[in-house]
């Protein structure tokens, strides 16, 4: 196993180590304890293990992510920024307050412990003169996570008080999953064509629009999806969502995907083909294919 696990890498372990029964299951605990290596009692409810796996032990974790982070405020503030925020570095040091310069030279600091990682637009913006910030991802779901919901509130967490750290999970939680479904359409995508591999995939933005999936094909294709984390059922008008994104872009797909956690539309359906293709929550089993103990990876810290 690589030193520094890729997201995929890590889901794999979870999955082998903890053996969830559904795939939403999966998803949603692993974007809390992502990357831990941490036991987790599937069985119990995900508010049930937060309380007791990480607000119960705030001290003890907080002590160890402190001997990686040394305590500096200024990337404390700026890894709750992004955890909290779009991920843009403009948006993240705007709301942390901090200065580019200051802010670059954590960003730096923060990436060589493999806290965080920068992710560029796949593509530049149609206007020349427009500047595109890069966004800040976390290593790890949990890092994220506790950037997100735990490390704001310490004050009342400290107290033995978790009512505003789980208020905020709760009224946020499906967009922070998000975030994992659509790094893991990513890797299913990548995985469905092997025909014509992906050599290059990530995702578009720029000040007026973003794709969540932009990818180009060995044979010189191009393909832009969206992904949708709801249990509505996509419709119709998702794709024309997209194809205006991609219109504003100035992007032209061979092949757009659309990809729903809720199913799709009949509607949607009835235009499936070789240019419109439909991936929903099961097709994300070949994630998780043929798991064996190769795919674990032990834990390096502390067990909680």
């Amino acid at each position: 196993m690589a030193k520094h696990p890729s997201l995929l890498e890590q889901f794999r372990s979870f999955c082998f180590q903890n053996t969830p029964q559904e795939l939403e299951q999966a998803i949603e605990y692993f974007s809390v304890f992502g990357g831990t290596s941490w036991s987790v009692d599937m069985s119990k409810s995900l508010d049930e293990l937060i309380e007791n796996k990480i607000l119960k032990n705030y001290t003890y974790i907080h002590g160890d992510i402190t001997k990686i982070t040394r305590s500096d405020k200024t990337s404390h503030a700026l890894l709750s920024a992004a955890a909290t925020g779009d991920g843009r570095v403009h948006s993240a040091l705007k709301r942390a307050r901090i200065s580019r310069a200051e802010g670059e030279e954590a960003i730096d600091a923060l990436c060589a412990k493999n806290i965080l990682k920068r992710e560029y637009s796949l593509e530049s913006p149609p206007n020349e003169d427009e500047k595109v910030d890069e966004k800040l991802n976390f290593s790890t779901p949990f890092m994220r996570f506790w950037f997100a919901f735990v490390s704001p509130y310490f004050k009342t967490i400290k107290d033995g008080d978790f009512k505003e750290a789980m208020e905020s999970f709760a009224n946020r939680k499906s967009e922070f999953y998000e975030l994992t479904f659509k790094k893991f359409s990513h890797e299913l995508i990548k995985k469905s064509l092997k025909d014509d591999p992906i050599i290059e995939i990530g995702s578009y933005w720029d000040r007026n629009t973003q794709i969540d999936i932009l990818a180009k094909t060995k044979s010189g294709k191009v393909i832009a999806g969206i992904c949708k984390y709801s249990n509505q059922k996509a419709k119709k008008s998702e794709l024309g969502k997209l194809q205006e994104q991609c219109r504003q872009a100035e992007l032209t797909p061979n092949i757009y995907f659309i990809v729903s956690k809720g199913g799709f539309s009949n509607e949607l359906k009835a235009l499936k083909g070789e240019d419109v293709k439909l991936f929903a929550l099961k097709n994300f089993k070949t994630l998780i294919e043929d798991l064996s103990e190769k795919d674990f990876i032990e834990c390096l810290g502390k067990k909680y």
